[in-house]
């Protein structure tokens, strides 16, 4: 039996329909409608954001944290425009999300209505697919198809954009039994052949990695890698968005490749005489100057989405499928190979990995001025909350340094911006993460410029009663940027300095203690290294508010390993004017 309701109910109906629990949001003319019914329902929260861009972030952060599509609504015109930014960063990490957008009446489509702009054209390049409805009968079927599209192959994000009219006439709500999406077959079984001659070659390889991506994440597959791995002995590399995909205490683990990556991980991809990706891409982070990247390497390379495939670097045996499957049948096909009595030696191979993670394991200055070191705060938030909190990263310093110092054993325990790199991740993010798991620890780990530009959602979390925590590595610079411009510009700090924190005199501006306080959370602040573990502890213990630590750190850390723009893998320093030796001997 049908129910007649308006676009609106519909579109609240059918949100309930494919499950939906939170919607991040700020309404507005074209979507008003849309929360009329919202207002009434049991099913869906509506939180309500301080910005279109943090509505985002946080849909972001909930799928991290629940496996499940984001969900986040915005206006027409200025409100959509505002979402390209989290939407380019899911497309990039690959995120499920679905965004709704209202738009301008049907007939006044292209005329430049007020506030009025074409967002699915401007995001067509930036989301899995996008869709514009004018017609109230198309509503449910579309929201279906979105979240579906979302969430399989791939995951990713959809735009849903709809009409004034579209909410505001009335149909039969009709919900489709099935969904017909002629030329959308995310091929999820990889080919047995391609299977069996990948596990021939692991176990014929001398130096065999296994570079594993945030694919294995997205699939669910940190169970299978870890099989795979402990079966056949061959060491791991885990990207900067699989941190915790494998656990970081593992002995066979040897790190994080890529521009800041470990010396250990950058060595065994450039020496490997195998490398296994894994739902990675081989973007340019990790493999520097493309044409030096792992010279003596074959190449297997599995993915769920085919154009990932020999995009980079070509694929000797290319594997499509999900990691999941794709692990579940490598380990098969090892095992039998192995029943046969074949077995890989890889003796040497870790032996001189081994010598590399002991040589250049690592380390950081204490500055000799007495201010804190960023490393040591971040280290010592990591050791002291522990493995099962999520931590939030923005993008810079920060997030290198907590990429490197904390140790992740579980996955999705790291969680931050990698493909885009979008400073402002941070805070809606964790404020999503924290709504999606609402019983595990959050913190954000932000930089002083990146915390400036979202840290309004702290009203929402305030309002919201969502404590998330957040510990903001202050060095009164745009840090990363600093460091460039030490070492390939002469020191030449052009428009780099925040004032954030302190140099001569007590200014700051802001005072993020102060901010904070003003947003309804706890703000506390950390100077002196003999503070940092009181000052966390602390922190832990507030659990009916958001807190804010204004960590005031060293403003000339730069972080190391590095691997310089444009240059190869090879030429990675392990500090200011140290490179490492990839030889073998001891």
């Amino acid at each position: 039996m049908t129910e007649q309701m308006t676009g609106a109910q519909s579109l609240i109906r059918s949100l309930e329909q494919v499950g939906v629990d939170t919607v991040f949001g700020i309404p507005g003319g074209a979507i008003l409608p849309a929360y009329d019914p919202l207002y009434d329902s049991a099913k869906v929260r509506h939180i309500l954001m301080r910005h279109e861009q943090g509505a985002g972030h946080a849909a972001e952060g909930y799928a991290y944290a629940t496996g499940r599509p984001g969900v986040c609504m915005a206006t027409s015109g200025p409100g959509a425009t505002n979402l390209v930014t989290p939407l380019a960063d899911a497309y990039m990490d690959s995120v499920p999300m679905v965004a709704i957008t209202g738009q301008v009446a049907a007939p006044m489509i292209g005329t430049d209505a007020f506030q009025e702009a074409d967002i699915c054209g401007i995001t067509m390049p930036i989301t899995k697919h996008n869709f514009l409805v004018k017609d109230v009968r198309d509503i449910p079927r579309t929201v279906a198809e979105a979240f579906h599209i979302a969430a399989t192959g791939r995951p990713g994000p959809v735009l849903v954009d709809i009409s004034k009219d579209a909410l505001q006439a009335a149909s039969d709500f009709v919900w489709p039994d099935r969904l017909d999406l002629p030329g959308y077959r995310p091929v999820t079984k990889p080919h047995g052949k391609q299977v069996r001659e990948a596990a021939r070659m692991i176990l014929d390889a001398k130096r065999p990695v296994l570079y594993v991506g945030g694919g294995v994440l997205r699939a669910g597959a940190s169970a299978e890698l870890r099989v795979l791995a402990e079966l056949t002995g061959v060491p791991v590399v885990t990207t900067l968005m699989a941190r915790g995909v494998f656990p970081g205490s593992h002995p066979q683990y040897v790190g994080m490749p890529g521009m800041h990556g470990d010396v250990s991980a950058v060595g065994a991809l450039q020496k490997a005489d195998l490398i296994v990706a894994l739902g990675a891409r081989f973007d340019d982070r990790v493999t520097g100057r493309l044409d030096s990247f792992a010279p003596d390497a074959k190449i297997v390379h599995a993915d769920i989405d085919p154009a990932e495939i020999s995009k980079n670097r070509h694929a000797d045996v290319p594997i499509v499928g999900d990691c999941r499957e794709v692990l579940a049948d490598l380990v098969v096909a090892v095992r039998a190979d192995q029943e046969k009595g074949r077995a890989g030696d890889y003796a040497a191979w870790w032996q001189q990995l081994n010598r590399l993670r002991e040589t250049y394991s690592k380390g950081y200055e204490v500055p000799d001025d007495g201010s804190l070191a960023p490393q040591m705060v971040i280290q010592r938030l990591g050791e002291i909350v522990g493995p099962e909190a999520t931590y939030v990263a923005g993008v810079g310093q920060h997030q290198m340094w907590a990429a490197q110092f904390i140790d992740y054993e579980r996955p999705g325990a790291f969680v931050n911006s990698g493909g885009l790199g979008t400073m402002g991740f941070s805070v809606p993010a964790a404020l999503g993460a924290k709504v999606g798991d609402p019983g595990r620890v959050i913190w954000s780990i932000d930089g002083d410029g990146c915390f400036q530009m979202t840290n309004q959602e702290l009203a929402t979390c305030a309002i919201e009663g969502i404590p998330i925590k957040v510990a903001v590595v202050n060095n009164g610079n745009l840090g990363m940027v600093r460091q460039w411009q030490t070492l390939f510009y002469e020191g030449r700090y052009s428009n780099t300095d925040l004032q954030t924190s302190p140099r001569d005199e007590k200014v700051r501006i802001p005072d993020f203690v102060k901010l904070s306080e003003a947003y309804g959370c706890v703000g506390l602040r950390c100077e002196r290294a003999e503070d940092i573990d009181a000052t966390i502890e602390k922190a832990m213990a507030i659990d009916d508010a958001p807190v804010v630590v204004d960590f005031t750190v060293n403003h000339d850390a730069m972080v190391w390993p590095m691997v310089g723009p444009g240059v190869s893998n090879d030429n990675i320093q392990y500090a200011r004017d140290m490179a490492p030796s990839w030889d073998t001997e001891d």
